[in-house]
Order: C-alpha cells, then sequence, then structure tokens
C-alpha cells in the first residue's frame, strides 16, 4: 500500500478551483455526496490522473499561504479528470470540490478561503481509509450476459487497481479484465458467462492481490451494487 511514513510533500504553483464536480471522468456519479466519500474529493489534470489510472487514489492537501488556510491536511479521493487550462498547463493541478476546499480553512472563515478561487498547495499521496468499509462492486448499466462491466469502489490502501480478474463459477480459469474508463473495468466475452463471478483485484503499487469470491451472484442485475466481504489493509 502507499505509506505515510517519510511521505515527501510536493510543492508547486498548485491551481484549487472551487467546483463541485460531477464525477463522470471516473464513474462513481452521486456516489461521491455520500459517506465515506462525503464530497472530499477532487477532480485532477492530466498528471496525476494518468487517463483514469488513479482514479480512486487519495491524496493529501493543506495550504499556508493565504490567511484563512488552516494549514492542517485534508485527505481527498480522485474521482474526475481536470482537462485544459491550468489543468494542463500545471506541473499539478487539484480541482476540489466546494467542501474540499472550504476542509482546508480555519473554522468560520471557509468561504472566505473558497472566495480565493487559486492556491499554491502542498500535496502528497497518502493511503485511502474507508473506516472498515469492504469493497463494492457496482454493476454497469450495459452488462449483459455476454459483457460484464463494473465499478470498483472503496479500495483501501493504493487506492487503484493493476488489474483486475474475473472467474465464473463453473470454472478454475481467472480472465482478465480491460480498464474500461476511469474506474469501471470490462470483460467482453462474446459468449454467455455463467454466474455467480468472483473478482480478483491487484493493487497498484504494493501488488497485493485479493479475491471477492462468489461476490457477482447468480441472477445479478445491471445497475445493482453488490458489497464483498474483504478489503486490502
Amino acid at each position: 500500500m502507499v505509506s505515510t511514513d517519510h511521505l515527501p510533500e510536493l510543492l508547486g504553483m498548485v491551481a484549487l478551483t472551487v467546483l463541485e464536480v460531477t464525477e463522470v471522468s471516473c464513474g462513481y456519479g452521486n456516489a461521491v455526496s455520500e459517506p465515506p466519500f462525503s464530497s472530499l474529493v477532487t477532480g485532477i489534470g492530466p498528471s496525476l490522473y494518468k487517463s483514469g489510472k488513479e482514479c480512486g487514489a487519495c491524496y493529501q492537501v493543506k495550504c499556508t499561504k493565504h490567511p484563512s488556510c488552516s494549514g492542517k491536511p485534508v485527505r481527498v479521493v480522485i474521482t474526475d479528470f481536470c482537462p485544459g487550462g491550468p489543468c494542463a498547463s500545471d506541473s499539478a493541478h487539484f480541482d476540489l470540490s466546494g467542501t474540499a476546499f472550504g476542509a482546508m480553512a480555519i473554522s468560520g472563515e471557509e468561504d472566505t478561503l473558497r472566495d480565493a478561487g487559486t492556491l499554491e498547495i502542498r500535496y502528497a499521496r497518502v493511503a485511502c481509509d474507508y473506516s472498515g468499509k469492504t469493497i463494492a462492486f457496482h454493476v454497469d448499466q450495459g452488462s449483459n450476459p455476454n459483457y460484464f462491466a463494473v465499478l470498483i469502489e472503496f479500495e483501501e490502501g493504493d487506492g487503484d487497481l493493476a488489474s483486475v480478474y474475473l472467474k465464473e463459477a463453473s470454472s478454475d480459469e481467472w480472465r482478465p479484465m480491460q480498464q474500461s474508463w476511469g474506474a469501471i473495468w470490462k470483460l467482453d466475452a462474446g459468449v454467455a458467462l455463467r454466474p455467480p463471478f468472483s473478482i480478483q483485484l491487484t493493487s497498484r503499487y504494493s501488488g497485493e492481490t485479493l479475491a471477492a469470491k462468489n461476490v457477482i451472484p447468480d441472477g445479478w442485475k445491471p445497475g445493482s451494487i453488490y458489497k464483498s466481504v474483504v478489503n486490502f489493509p
């Protein structure tokens, strides 16, 4: 997992724009306003977004240069992409939600800090902590018996994935899934898949692997969310 021990803080002219993003680029949708995200989220520029591979990664951000800055770090999750303009030209650019932006402020000065528009910050990659939640699998609406796509949420530790595999109950073969977009992974089998499905995940940086056995049940439905009983340490 991403260790917070001796974690380097990076400093730059990183612009922060108060934006209640719709979170379409990673696929999380309205879930970002609910626990455990609780709107502490950010869009990110291309240098850190990495074509969606960093969806779900967690960063610690703090500001110190504005009078309303508390100097206390705030943990945010990458849930969207910020293209063009300073997002593309800055070495790192965080497009924070209004909630996350205000969380960096001295108590009572949240609106004053939001009015600043852009700020210099310090930021660092940190481990994700979802307070004991297990990994959830939100089946994409376009899924059908021959094509299965799923949004994967609440991975602790690294927060992002290097690979995803699916195994049918009737088989011993783990079939590789492809990143479709954002945090959504797909398997276009071309033939009918036989549930229940087990899903194996490998964390991007630690290389840790776990399997959610039979997490997608027989009779699964597009749009449904299925909760596992596992998560990364």
